[in-house]
């Protein structure tokens, strides 16, 4: 009797080991990040500044996820599999936290309560300037707060044994392997400028070096080295409309595009256009994880 006892209580045991072991090693994971000092930012107040943000939250993507009058926004019927994720009211968000915290989860991927966020794109982010995060958050500051009511966001279980195993890489370490900026701006500030809106624009959907993702079979977006081959008319009207050349359909394109771009002015497109076309020169990295096939 001891034994069926025995037997059937460590039958008990056992998920809840196996369940406690997933949670604690996820949770180390989303905690053991490299910690950098913080700059002071000073956040200025003008409205010049607050405007030079909104543009900002416009063509860096704020909106899209954040609701268009950054009320926040419920995903988890688009992701089901990560249980609750929710991009919360940025508004309300940026009223209650300091310049310090904002900025750790701008750029750095690392969320109020310390841990690594999951879904914010802090990569795309991560090469601001600190002139420009300032005045990002002078705007959000500025903005009006909408009320909405928005669930509590929660990491299911596929996604903690997927962080466990290392399969899935969260925000703080896509923002820490974000490269740096390349070009000088003494020598190549047309391209220099172009760089610094690929790499804080593009580069959520299009790769941590822009030549292309794919993390998930048959997710994949193209290698921006294309660009060489489009017109400077051609490439205002992908950038604008989210039309290639052609007339195809590519769906989040069309959808972001308008939203995020068609405000670019036309110094910044023939900027973001001489970036992008200098890409086809260069040769493709290989060994990245943001493209699964390369490794």
């Amino acid at each position: 009797m001891r034994i069926i006892l025995f037997i059937a209580a460590a039958l008990f045991a056992l998920p809840l080991l196996a369940f406690a072991g997933v949670y604690f090693l996820s949770e180390a994971k989303l905690r053991a990040y490299a910690r950098v000092d913080a700059p002071d930012l000073r956040i200025p107040t003008d409205a010049a500044a607050i405007e030079r943000g909104r543009v900002m939250a416009r063509t860096r993507g704020c909106f899209g996820c954040h609701g268009q009058q950054l009320e926040g926004r419920d995903f988890s019927e688009q992701w089901p599999w990560i249980a609750a994720a929710v991009a919360p009211n940025l508004a309300a968000y940026a009223r209650r936290h300091d310049a310090a915290t904002l900025d750790a989860a701008i750029r750095r991927g690392i969320g109020a309560d310390g841990r690594a966020l999951w879904s914010m794109p802090s990569y795309n982010f991560a090469r601001l300037s600190d002139d420009d995060t300032a005045a990002l958050i002078a705007f959000l500051r500025a903005a009006p707060v909408v009320e909405t009511k928005l669930p509590n966001p929660r990491l299911g279980w596929a996604v903690r044994w997927a962080i466990a195993r290392g399969a899935e890489t969260h925000m703080a370490e896509w923002a820490r392997r974000t490269p740096p900026l390349r070009i000088d701006p003494d020598t190549d500030p047309s391209r220099a400028r172009g760089e610094y809106l690929a790499m804080t624009t593009c580069n959520e959907c299009h790769g941590l070096d822009l030549r292309g993702q794919a993390l998930f079979e048959g997710d994949y977006t193209p290698d921006l080295a294309i660009v060489a081959s489009y017109s400077r008319d051609d490439f205002d009207t992908l950038v604008r409309t989210g039309v290639p050349v052609g007339g195809r359909d590519i769906a989040l394109m069309a959808l972001v595009a308008p939203d995020r771009y068609a405000g670019l002015g036309e110094n910044e497109v023939d900027d973001l256009y001489a970036y992008l076309q200098s890409l086809a020169a260069e040769p493709l990295p290989e060994n990245v994880f943001w493209r699964q096939e390369s490794r």
